[in-house]
């Protein structure tokens, strides 16, 4: 059996290991959590309670103080029990996909939740159990936007990582074209310039640094187009995707303000977190860098 058979078929918990980034969160999860509910689209099934099988995993942020054993401190597991009663308890629904995606909504609605799968299984329809699993994230609930029809419009933008060679290439304005011909809202990410910078030894203060060093390379990046607008927070990345502009994105401000903030200081795995928390449609690589396993964004090398 493939791994990819053998995590389709796996506890949602393997599956969320398996996705996780380089840089993965806690993980708490209910296991063969089985209730009766009148629940399915055909008409032998009204009526009649079946029983369901959940499996649910929720990928959690640390808390910012210390526990201190304090269950108010936790996502409690009770949460997640309480999500999928209310859920039946609110309406008889027809599809499992529907009363996952409202359990996973519901769970998510917790400050502390960041991904959740739900897996849903109804075991008295045939000899084995018939059901489906989602997965569903804070993030991919995307800004919106009303479009030219007064309607609601969810924007996802496009990411793209630019290395120093991209970056001072002759063909520049060609690429940055390329981006923009795709039609989306268009996020620029760089790395490390190739200059010395100072090594203090201490994790905390060479991250600034590492952060400062990153931004001084977007401004780079910003001198050689003028489409290149340097931003630095979540309020203006928002009016830019809203408006269709392209921007550099500097780190320092959004990293160390963020509660979920990544850990990691190499620059890919930045972008990578940028392109979750914006709920990026894809995003495309230029340059010969290593982009970390696990990326719940679809990444293209240029």
């Amino acid at each position: 059996m493939t791994s990819d058979i053998r995590l389709a078929f796996a506890h949602p918990e393997e599956r969320a290991a398996a996705s996780a980034s380089a840089d993965p969160r806690d993980r708490i999860s209910l296991r063969d959590h089985v209730v009766e509910a009148d629940i399915g689209a055909f008409q032998q099934e009204r009526g009649h309670k079946q029983r369901l099988r959940f499996n649910v995993v929720v990928e959690v942020r640390p808390h910012p103080a210390p526990l201190e054993d304090d269950v108010d401190r936790i996502l409690s597991y009770d949460r997640i029990t309480e999500a999928i009663a209310a859920e039946l308890a609110e309406e008889r629904l027809n599809l499992l996909e529907t009363l996952a995606e409202k359990v996973a909504e519901r769970v998510l609605a917790e400050p502390q939740a960041m991904r959740a799968f739900v897996r849903v299984e109804k075991l008295d329809r045939g000899p084995g159990a018939l059901g489906v699993e989602i997965v569903r994230s804070r993030a991919a609930a995307p800004l919106k936007a009303v479009d030219a029809n007064g309607a609601l419009q969810a924007l996802h933008p496009l990411v793209a990582w630019f290395d120093n060679d991209t970056i001072a290439a002759p063909d520049l304005a060609a690429r940055l074209d390329a981006l923009q011909a795709r039609g989306l809202p268009v996020i620029l990410t760089v790395g490390l310039p190739d200059l010395p910078r100072p090594v203090t030894g201490h994790k905390p203060t060479q991250r600034r640094i590492d952060l400062l060093a990153i931004e001084q390379n977007a401004w780079t990046l910003a001198a050689r187009d003028d489409r290149c607008v340097v931003v630095a927070t979540r309020t203006e990345i928002d009016w830019a995707m809203r408006h269709g502009k392209m921007i550099v994105w500097a780190p320092s401000k959004l990293v160390l303000d963020a509660v979920d903030g990544p850990h990691s200081r190499e620059p890919v795995a930045l972008a990578l977190w940028l392109a979750e928390l914006t709920a990026a449609e894809i995003m495309v690589v230029h340059g010969n860098v290593t982009v970390p396993a696990g990326s719940r964004v679809p990444v293209e090398r240029a």
